[in-house]
């Protein structure tokens, strides 16, 4: 079965058109990372809480998004258009991610104290997009498989041509990068009770009843736990959300194990499928990868 999602009224099958390439290529660091789900899970949250650090960030997502009434589907749609970004073929990433910024081109408002924002700023935008890529490629780096210093660049590299698609002007190429573009915004990080509310829907959960609910409570401190120490000292985010021996373990045989389990009707796999390449390719070996490139006919990263 194909993972056929639908996202903004477009149904998004990432095994068709055939032969249609992705934003981002196959054998690349981005693809390795993101059919991970705990470091989609754990990247994740982290992103969001770097986010809402700032006061018109949070503001703009919690007075003009489902988030408050549906957090979960809202969750869950974003993480659709991150996987359509990295796997789903241009024609639909690119379709989805004009949707998302028309979208976007609507927000605009006011923080509680008074300042104006709107979606489009530029710094916003680039700030979003650093987010996120911090969030995801330090996620698996920590809890799956460690990844080099080239790798993660690489990873920061791959997803520029996505951020520029979303309107970031400043796609961060290095860990260096992110952390002088935090430095800049942290004079207006400031601690909100969303933050916590948005932690204990993370803990509660919501997201996947059937996972035991210790592995939900460890995600949440994993994720705190990927924050620069200033901004988790910001955010308050005290020991409660330290992150123990037994929450590294679980997460980290959960993260291995995704590594290697394939998963057939994936996005991965269908994608895979869509280019020519086995279904397993993204849980293969970059060596093996490399084999089935040169086989496929498609040009190494």
């Amino acid at each position: 079965m194909n993972d056929t999602k639908s996202y903004l009224g477009w149904k998004i099958d990432y095994a068709y058109p055939a032969g249609e390439p992705s934003l981002v290529p196959p054998g690349s660091v981005q693809w390795r990372v993101f059919k991970n789900p705990i470091a989609l899970g754990v990247g994740g949250v982290a992103a969001v809480l770097l986010e809402f650090a700032d006061a018109r960030i949070r503001s703009g997502v919690w007075d003009h998004s489902t988030y408050k009434a549906d957090p979960i589907g809202r969750s869950r749609r974003t993480g659709i258009a991150a996987m359509v970004g990295v796997y789903g073929p241009r024609s639909a990433a690119r379709r989805v991610i004009q949707g998302v910024t028309n979208m976007h081109a609507r927000v605009n408002g006011e923080t509680p104290s008074g300042e104006t924002y709107r979606a489009l700023d530029p710094e916003l935008l680039d700030w979003v997009a650093a987010t996120a890529a911090y969030g995801f490629v330090n996620a698996y780096d920590r809890f799956v498989s460690p990844l080099t210093e080239a790798e993660i660049a690489r990873f920061y590299r791959e997803g520029a041509p996505v951020a520029a698609l979303y309107g970031a002007k400043n796609p961060i190429a290095s860990t260096a990068d992110f952390m002088a573009m935090m430095e800049r915004l942290a004079p207006r990080f400031e601690p909100h009770p969303i933050v916590s509310e948005f932690l204990d829907i993370i803990q509660s959960g919501q997201a996947a009843p059937t996972v035991p609910k210790f592995l939900h409570r460890a995600l949440a401190r994993a994720s705190v736990s990927l924050l620069p120490p200033p901004v988790r000292e910001t955010l308050r985010l005290g020991r409660d959300f330290d992150l123990t021996l037994a929450d590294r373990i679980a997460l980290k045989a959960a993260g291995r194990l995704a590594d290697r389990v394939a998963v057939p009707g994936s996005a991965p796999a269908q994608a895979s499928l869509r280019l020519g390449l086995p279904a397993n390719f993204p849980w293969r070996s970059p060596t093996t990868q490399a084999r089935l490139l040169r086989a496929a006919g498609l040009a190494e990263v």
